[in-house]
């Protein structure tokens, strides 16, 4: 068995909360380990979407590859389902070249589509039932619908948002029409063989120094013109009620344009539920043990935090 797993590819995972300092670190590590990088980030996937999304610059990725980043236009679906298959793909191209894959971003769900076997292609689903949901939405509200999770799935109420209205519908959906939940099925994926040998890490920081940093992180989109990046989107005919359109950043920012928010207000609103998302990643970072811990804060060296993930890595998965 030992020599079946040590035949997988091997990943490494860096996951935590927004603003934890995850993009600098897995650049260090990718220079040190001879890596590349997928990203693991639901908005950064999408083009002309950068400053909101704190998107690596194009000078910082002459230097280290960087994948899954400016894959398609804001106005294109993009499931789980795609992340994985394309991040299988990479996975395998940048092991080949001889390289380290480090699948680095905080979408917990993108992250265990790679680690626990989730078989989407085989997932129930249901057009009629999609759109009389939607309709849901549309006539009572996002809220509305996604309260129905609450004793459906309590798990999925816990992690998901609101506004993510395709996400909340395809876990009422699975329901629906398996009598389980979409998160029963994500707990009984964990049990399968892992499907690559993995180094898991996380980052964390006092919490309140974290809020800080994220209100630090959003008055600097703002002097970098995020303002401007949301209405270039909008004139290039995206449409507001998209799902990329609803990512931190950009629907509070789309408010201000629209005279519906002053930007004093936008930007409250944008920090606060920054904060509150970033609550809810730890939250569902925290129930994987799988998962190894370094306080960013702990070091005040960041060449020694580093090192010290990189000897548990090697640890984990033996690196040549």
């Amino acid at each position: 068995m030992q020599h079946e797993i040590n035949n997988k590819p091997k990943i490494v995972i860096l996951v935590g909360p927004t603003a934890v300092g995850k993009t600098d670190i897995s650049f260090a590590l990718a220079k040190k380990l001879n890596g590349e990088i997928i990203s693991a980030d639901s908005a950064q996937v999408y083009k002309y979407m950068d400053i909101g999304t704190a998107k690596i610059s194009s000078e910082e990725m002459q230097s280290i590859k960087h994948y899954m980043i400016d894959e398609i236009a804001p106005d294109q679906s993009f499931s789980v389902a795609q992340f994985r298959d394309r991040a299988d793909q990479y996975i395998q191209e940048i092991t080949a070249k001889g390289k380290l894959p480090i699948i680095a971003g905080g979408t917990g769900l993108y992250i265990n589509s790679l680690l626990d076997n989730l078989d989407f292609t085989k997932s129930v689903g249901d057009e009629d039932f999609r759109q009389n949901m939607q309709d849901i939405a549309d006539n009572k509200g996002n809220e509305f619908l996604y309260e129905k999770l609450k004793d459906i799935d309590p798990k999925s109420y816990e992690r998901l948002h609101p506004n993510d209205v395709r996400r909340v519908i395809r876990a009422l959906e699975v329901y629906e029409f398996t009598g389980k939940t979409i998160s029963y099925f994500q707990e009984e994926s964990k049990k399968l063989p892992p499907r690559y040998q993995s180094a898991y890490i996380g980052l964390t920081m006092d919490r309140q120094r974290l809020y800080n940093r994220i209100n630090q992180r959003v008055d600097a989109m703002i002097e970098k013109g995020l303002i401007n990046e949301v209405r270039g989107l909008l004139d290039m005919g995206y449409s507001r009620d998209l799902v990329s359109m609803q990512a931190l950043g950009y629907k509070e920012i789309v408010q201000y344009l629209e005279g519906e928010l002053s930007l004093d207000e936008a930007m409250f609103i944008l920090k606060r539920d920054s904060r509150h998302y970033a609550k809810r990643q730890l939250t569902w970072f925290r129930r994987d043990e799988r998962i190894k811990w370094f306080d960013v804060e702990e070091y005040d060296d960041r060449q020694i935090l580093v090192e010290n993930i990189i000897n548990y890595i090697a640890g984990k998965i033996y690196l040549l």
